[in-house]
This record gives C-alpha cells, structure tokens and sequence, in this order.
C-alpha cells in the first residue's frame, strides 16, 4: 500500500514539475503584452536606430516618464524607434509636437535620449 501511494505522489511531482518546465521554456508564464514587448525589444536590437546623434527632428509626445533622477522626460517615437526627451516644459502636453536633438544612445542603440528645443 505504501509503494502505491509513494508512486502516485512520485507521478504528481513528474507531471507538476515537468507542466512548469514546459511553460517556462515556451513562455507560458508570460502574458501577451510581455511576449509582445520582449519580440519588439529582440527586433529593436537587430536593426540600425532611424537617427543620427545630433539630428534635429520633430516629434509627437507619446507619453510622459520619469527618469531614475526624478525628472520628467516625454517619451517620443521615430519610426517605432522609442526617444526620450529631456528639459520638457512644464505645459507640455501629450500629442503636442516638438523639436528635439538627439544627444545619445543607450547601451543596445534600441533607444535615445534627445534634448527639447522647442515647440514645433
């Protein structure tokens, strides 16, 4: 009787751990919007950024961020390419267009950091 029981708790522990492997290698585990961001992020770093350091483009504010420092940034985007821009105004707003400079990359070149210039 207690080999039986033994070999029922043996397979229950087989099957519990072998569903959490298969899920954590198939990204089970992760939503659709992870899945999603974590494809565009893998994209991203695989093609050349849509702007030069120190190009002068205008942008629509997609959002707004805070950056580590505590200050705010807007967040911008070139072509599906993610710039954060920094020295906003106060009265800024989301969807009003500016002219920004790009200052710098990060790490992967799968974002920028750019500096406001002004009202487009």
């Amino acid at each position: 009787m207690l080999g039986v029981a033994s070999l029922a708790l043996g397979l229950i522990v087989i099957v519990v751990f072998g569903s959490w492997l298969l899920k954590r290698f198939r990204g089970g585990s992760r939503s659709s919007a992870q899945r999603e961001s974590y494809d565009r992020h893998n994209d991203a770093q695989e093609r050349e950024p849509p702007v030069d350091l120190g190009d002068v483009r205008e942008v629509a504010v997609q959002e707004f961020t805070e950056h580590h420092s505590g200050e705010r940034q807007a967040v911008c985007k070139i072509e599906g390419f993610v710039v954060f821009v920094e020295d906003v105004p106060d009265g800024l707003e989301v969807g009003d267009v500016i002219e920004t400079k790009i200052l710098s990359f990060n790490r992967g070149h799968t974002s920028a950091t750019a500096t406001f210039l002004g009202r487009a």
